[in-house]
């Protein structure tokens, strides 16, 4: 993924209790629906919830075990294929990489806020797909899950930056003025 940028974010990972409570959330729903959760499934849905950020199927692989063995890639891309279809995990393709999602809320639209320096991802409530769905229906199409990405920096990232190399634009816009 990114290199760790120099600044602090304030977003505390998950607890394990917390990754516990998610997969049992997400055990039961499953079961609900007639599926399971496997124990490879498991093993890497507890690996994005722990993450808290998107992980690429490469680093799952190399994660699955706890001692020096490394998964199948295969086994890694069976469990992400379906848990991306059971509305569990989402792939951000500009990332090449996938993130957990809330097994308490049911697989709806989704926006993630990408962040270019540190590689954060937030979750947010995404405007209504409405007009989407209708404009894939008149054209022949079910849409089964809708994933938008928007890139940009978070606010940690965009914090000024003491220093004097900061040039920012004066208050009309007009032109270049060093920062104070």
């Amino acid at each position: 993924m990114r290199s760790a940028c120099p600044h602090g974010h304030g977003i505390p990972p998950a607890t394990p209790a917390q990754v516990e409570q998610a997969l049992e959330a997400a055990a039961a729903r499953l079961a609900a629906g007639g599926g399971r959760l496997t124990p490879p499934r498991r093993r890497i849905l507890e690996l994005l919830l722990a993450a808290g950020a998107p992980v690429g199927a490469y680093d799952l692989v190399a994660r699955f075990h706890s001692s020096s063995r490394v998964a199948k890639p295969a086994t890694v891309y069976r469990a992400l294929h379906f848990l991306e279809t059971c509305g569990l995990v989402h792939r951000l393709s500009t990332l090449k990489a996938y993130v957990a999602c809330d097994p308490d809320q049911p697989a709806a639209a989704t926006t993630f806020l990408l962040c270019d320096c540190c590689g954060a991802c937030r979750p947010i409530p995404s405007a209504d797909a409405g007009p989407l769905q209708a404009a894939a229906a008149a054209a022949g199409y079910v849409i089964e899950r809708i994933t938008f990405e928007a890139q940009g920096r978070c606010a940690a990232c965009r914090r000024p930056r003491a220093g004097p190399s900061q040039v920012g634009l004066s208050a009309d816009g007009a032109g270049p003025v060093a920062a104070p």
